[in-house]
């Protein structure tokens, strides 16, 4: 074949070839159109019969079936957001109520190939970036893959894939709703039913540039009654809770975190840092607002964007002046701080667009529930990366006013609070509320039998909510509780109006001290708080002042911690809950530098009290004897209070945490003089334990008469139960006293310096229960007494957690009453079979 043919057939293949490489291009730029066009009209058409809510994420609600679907862009893969969980509404039984703040995390959206990943970040760990250590900052540490949702559609030309969003909200992934079973949980009690898919569905959809809110209505079914409920459950088959989900956009600003210190009390986020080599490698983050100085030379300086607060339109009038006065009084704080007009309140209008759930605003809220959860509760919600604070309500319940009482909280704990709460908060929360609740309540009773004027009341009301405000706000700022603020004045001092007024009643309002009422008429101060103490203004400074950021003025700062009036001990330390912490200045329902003296005031007032009840109450014709009722369970819950904090005296340890070479600072553990130590245990003979500590017959009695509702009295006798209420308020202290840490804490403490033993608390026990009617007749209340403290002698031989210098004690005590009890030979039938009772008790125990 010659080159001309060749030529031409190279042509003609070449032609083919560059027709046929046309050709692919062409079809697939048309196959690349068609599958753009194509893709964009399944999107178009997945979205078609949806109203679209536009902003961080957009969701899309399909208006045929309710259905969600989430638009997630291509520039929010890989980007970290946070993720806030809060209960609309609910019930107690499942551990969920109004207001309640839930989960707080971060979280990833993830591509993987056709799938959209939800992922949170376990953010409990830090590494410098600058250390060769952070290129395995991820070794043996679990991130959570909370949801997995297939790609559905996608709008390619703006890179926007939609994925099903009922996966993501009517699920339990992101926060659990119904709470895991509990080992201690009750036989009988209520538990929710399955999920019900058909039932459960959206409540609300709000979406802004900065966060997503979605509101759902979880409906829990059971085909048959799932344990015992209160009214507030309409049919304990079939119950919802309405729960809001929050996507938040992770914050880009200059806030600066501050860290914790042991010495000042904030909530915080634990943060161990990985790469330390110190003995307490800790980043723990405090919780603060965001406040910078619109002018930051000045010493004092009005802030860029203060803390505003609303006070929700469900306020009843006659209280709104007072929280916003008390909001206010939180700015004295923060001009220590070098703040000025920090915190600014207004009032929601009743016409106004947005609901107390948005977490754009934050409110004081008010509510009045069957089954109040609290008196009042503030909680927050933070960047955990930060700290940073984004959003707080303050909850407030009409029960705080009311006069209804609970008698089975009357001597209730916190770990029963915390049994009806359940998972509620995660296990952190404050019942400050209730604790108010109960100071009113006795506050009240002692007026109206003190006869005090009308508007001495009115007053003592106001002190009332101005304290509640103060105390919750003060949480929505990042401060914990400080149950050792109520040390600052002496017995002397403590009803000086002056002192209150300019100082405070108490070094903090973050305490639980007791309500002041004085037994003198004529000195009566401050009943209550009514502004920040020098501890929370403090406190104020160290989270806030901008010149913290240097490390000089922080150490400066914290240096003053040994101060008197800036005690500090927070729910850690306190002693409310037998056997817990050591030290008795951190306590609940103290007052004063010297608590046993001014228990004693307390308990010798609610008798004098109780004398005048029948007189004050029981006269007011056309009304039952429920208000006389209330008032006499309130003076005996009181008196059983003051008890129980005389109480922790004894084996208790004072601890200092100053740092080493701190002025003012002392040894961390030094045990309570031994002097002190007795003088509590002979108030306790005197007032708790002996014959005459409760008097056998008194005209109260026969007028404790509840009011007749229904057939409420079915399942229990409508008598009172004296004797119970007394053996409740002694065995409380037993309880403490005789707890295997306690006792173990008694001899410990005896190796630097305590000189009251285990062998002493015990004999000075037995001989305040036993002695003084050993060979003579024996009460009744005495005889409950006497019974349940040798069962629990008995019960610390058979203990495993008590040691062994406590069941030698109890051993030897055992003996001491067999012999003390051996000569009631002339006593009457009921000593003497009180008496065989006892010896049963322990011959048995000795023959085990």
């Amino acid at each position: 074949m010659n080159t001309r043919i060749l030529f031409r057939y190279g042509l003609i293949a070449c032609g083919l070839l560059f027709t046929v490489a046309c050709s692919t291009t062409q079809n697939a730029a048309s196959a690349q159109q068609e599958t753009s066009e194509k893709g964009t009209s399944e999107f178009e058409k997945a979205i078609e019969k949806s109203i679209a809510y536009e902003g961080l994420f957009t969701v899309y609600q399909d208006t045929t079936n309710g259905s969600t679907k989430l638009a997630i862009k291509e520039d929010q893969l890989d980007k970290e957001y946070i993720y806030f969980g809060l209960s609309q509404d609910g019930v107690l039984e499942a551990g969920h109520f109004r207001g309640a703040y839930r989960d707080n995390k971060v979280f990833k959206v993830r591509k993987y190939y056709d799938r959209i990943e939800f992922v949170a970040q376990n953010t409990n760990y830090y590494f410098d970036e600058d250390s060769p250590l952070s290129r395995a900052a991820e070794a043996n540490i679990s991130e959570a893959t909370l949801v997995s949702a297939k790609i559905e559609a996608e709008d390619k030309e703006n890179g926007i894939m939609l994925i099903d969003g009922n996966a993501i909200f009517l699920s339990e992934n992101f926060n659990q709703i119904k709470p895991s079973p509990s080992p201690a949980q009750r036989p009988g009690s209520f538990s929710l039913g399955s999920l019900s898919r058909e039932k459960t569905k959206y409540s609300e959809i709000r979406s802004y540039p900065e966060n997503t809110d979605v509101v759902v209505e979880y409906v829990y079914d059971s085909p048959f009654s799932m344990g015992a409920t209160s009214d507030a459950v309409t049919d304990n088959r079939f119950v919802t809770i309405r729960f809001q989900h929050s996507f938040i956009e992770m914050p880009e600003n200059d806030y600066r975190s501050r860290y914790d210190d042991p010495r000042v009390g904030y909530f915080m986020t634990e943060t161990d840092d990985q790469v330390s080599t110190d003995a307490t490698p800790y980043r723990d983050l405090i919780h603060r607002w965001h406040l910078v100085k619109q002018n930051p030379e000045a010493e004092l300086s009005d802030p860029v964007e203060p803390i505003v607060w609303w006070i929700e339109n469900t306020t009843p009038l006659e209280f709104r002046e007072t929280i916003k006065e008390a909001t206010l009084a939180w700015n004295e704080a923060f001009e220590a701080a070098g703040f000025t007009n920090a915190i600014e309140v207004k009032v929601q209008p009743d016409d106004a667009e947005w609901e107390a759930g948005d977490i754009r605003y934050n409110v004081l809220r008010w509510t009045s529930s069957p089954i109040p959860p609290f008196g009042g509760y503030g909680p927050s919600f933070v960047n955990p990366r930060t700290g940073q604070i984004l959003g707080a309500d303050v909850m407030l319940e009409w029960v705080f006013f009311s006069n209804r009482m609970r008698e089975q909280d009357i001597f209730a704990d916190d770990i029963a609070m915390r049994e009806r709460l359940g998972e509620a908060m995660n296990g952190s929360y404050c019942t400050f509320g209730h604790h108010m609740q109960q100071n009113n309540q006795f506050g009240m009773s002692a007026l109206h039998v003190m006869g005090a004027p009308e508007e001495e009341f009115s007053e003592f009301q106001k002190e009332a909510l101005t304290m509640l405000i103060l105390h919750e706000v003060g949480h929505t700022l990042g401060l914990s509780h400080n149950m050792q603020a109520s040390t600052l004045h002496s017995p002397a001092d403590i009803h000086s109006e002056e002192l209150a007024n300019t100082i405070g009643l108490t070094g903090s309002v973050m305490d639980y001290s007791t309500v002041n009422v004085s037994s003198d008429r004529s000195n009566q101060g401050r009943y209550y708080d009514i502004k920040p103490g020098p501890y929370d203004i403090w406190a104020i400074e160290f989270g806030y002042n901008p010149e913290l950021d240097d490390e000089d003025y922080r150490e400066d700062v914290l240096s003053r911690s040994t101060e008197p009036e800036l005690a500090f001990g927070n729910d850690a330390d306190d002693m409310r809950s037998p056997g817990k912490a050591i030290d008795p200045r951190v306590m609940i329902d103290d007052m004063s530098s010297d608590p046993v003296a001014y228990a004693v005031d307390r308990i010798e007032l609610t008798g004098e009290l109780k004398n005048g009840l029948v007189e004050k109450y029981g006269t007011r014709e056309g009304q039952s004897y429920q208000e006389l009722r209330n008032a006499f369970f309130t003076l005996m819950g009181r008196r059983a209070t003051q008890a129980g904090v005389i109480s922790r005296q004894i084996g208790g340890v004072y601890r200092d945490r100053a740092f080493i070479g701190q002025d003012g600072g002392s040894r961390p553990f030094t045990p309570v003089p031994a002097e002190k130590q007795k003088e509590a245990m002979s108030y306790l003979a005197e007032y708790l334990f002996a014959p005459e500590a409760y008097s056998s017959s008194h005209d109260v009695y026969s007028y404790l008469q509840i009011q007749r509702r229904g057939f409420n009295f079915f399942s229990s006798t409508e008598d009172p139960k004296i004797h119970d209420l007394v053996l409740g308020a002694q065995t409380n202290v037993l309880n403490h006293l005789m707890h295997p840490a306690t006792m173990k804490r008694i001899t410990d403490s005896r190796t630097y310096g305590n000189e009251y033993s285990v062998a002493d608390v015990t004999a000075d026990l037995t001989a305040a229960i036993f002695e003084e009617d050993a060979d003579s007749n024996v009460n009744t209340f005495r005889q409950n007494l006497q019974i349940a403290y040798t069962e629990r002698l008995i019960g610390i031989l058979g203990s495993d957690a008590h040691d062994r210098i406590a069941k030698s004690a109890a051993l030897y005590n055992l003996q001491q009453i067999k012999e003390m009890t051996g000569a009631r030979g002339a006593a009457n039938n009921e000593t003497r079979a009180h008496t065989a009772h006892i010896h049963l008790l322990i011959d048995k125990a000795m023959e085990s």
